[in-house]
């Protein structure tokens, strides 16, 4: 093979015993799990608002966030439900550039993958213990999601992955729920396609084992606009757009829970993340104008970090993105309470 071995990491659960989840901290996380599934399920009619960086790059500034977010939880809790974002590994299009903090603990030093295993649980677990923040996180690598799987309260499966059969497979053996973003190239069937997979039951091989799968009710669609054949950004959160899913779900009438979240950046804004608020205000608008949507849609995926925009590697500014531009933090607080206003 072409490859270079460098050595053999060590398995989930000898991670795990290296940094436990204490019984109070796994008390937090099962409330808040019960209470995304109600979301999810029509239970509750709370929205969810899955926000957070693009990337998470630095864990003091990505513990600052998210503690601002815990402020404002409090102002908004009877009607958002929020769930910070900590992306720890950043898939990209040319496989080349920060590959996110799993990769490099420091993102302008080199790969380290065990200190990497190591920083996500002692960042996810840092969350829960300091801001009572269970968070969400990309499932890029299926055969990792082990070494989070007692601490992440969302999963999102990614437009470049949501094709993949062990993607789908993985999912359908993940009790949270897990959303499953349209592919890069707009074809909603793929996503739904994956939508049923992850609901249904499979055996097939996981981290060298014969896994059998239970299914994943919770499984649902989230809408992150689409490239077309030119490469030009094009958005799927326009009322016809969430009218056409409806339409979708209806005729599958063997999935439950339709639901739907959306990711009001990528290309439904064209990276542009100052978009983001004005794609909130629409899809509001389409709820209000439509029960069936608004039965539908369950809540939103924003990119927000403490300040606006973003910076290359090195740049210097604290709590600025490093991969994509993100909303900062005052435009985003105005955003979540202009939104507990409208519900």
């Amino acid at each position: 093979m072409n490859m270079l071995f460098e050595r053999k990491l060590p398995i989930p659960m000898e991670v795990k015993e290296m940094y436990p989840l204490s019984g109070d901290l796994s008390k937090i996380f099962d409330e808040r799990d019960a209470e995304i599934k109600n979301i999810i399920s029509g239970k509750s009619d709370k929205l969810l608002l899955i926000i957070g960086p693009c990337s998470a790059d630095n864990e003091d500034s990505v513990i600052d966030y998210i503690t601002r977010l815990r402020g404002i939880q409090e102002q908004v809790k009877d009607k958002i439900f929020i769930v910070p974002r900590i992306y720890t590994n950043k898939p990209r299009t040319t496989g080349d550039g920060y590959k996110g903090i799993l990769h490099q603990p420091k993102p302008d030093g080199k790969p380290d993958m065990f200190k990497g295993i190591v920083t996500i649980r002692k960042l996810h677990m840092r969350a829960l213990r300091e801001t009572g923040f269970s968070c969400a996180d990309e499932m890029l690598y299926p055969e990792n999601y082990k070494y989070l799987d007692d601490l992440l309260a969302y999963v999102a499966i990614g437009a470049r992955s949501v094709e993949d059969q062990q993607h789908r497979l993985t999912a359908s053996g993940i009790s949270v729920p897990v959303g499953m973003k349209n592919p890069t190239g707009g074809d909603l069937s793929v996503m739904m396609n994956a939508i049923t997979a992850a609901q249904h039951k499979h055996t097939f091989i996981y981290r060298g084992w014969e896994a059998h799968s239970q299914g994943n009710p919770y499984a649902h669609a989230i809408l992150r606009g689409y490239n077309n054949k030119h490469g030009n950004s094009l958005p799927n959160y326009h009322y016809e757009d969430l009218m056409l899913l409806c339409k979708l779900y209806a005729e599958k009438p063997d999935l439950t829970n339709p639901a739907v979240i959306i990711d009001t950046n990528h290309a439904n804004s064209g990276k542009n993340p100052f978009e983001q608020v004005r794609i909130v205000k629409e899809v509001l608008n389409s709820c209000k104008y439509s029960s069936d949507i608004k039965k539908m849609v369950k809540g939103f995926m924003i990119e927000s970090y403490i300040e606006d925009g973003r910076q290359e590697i090195g740049g210097g500014v604290y709590g600025k993105s490093i991969t994509d531009a993100c909303l900062g933090w005052e435009k985003t607080e105005n955003l979540i309470l202009h939104m507990a206003d409208r519900l």
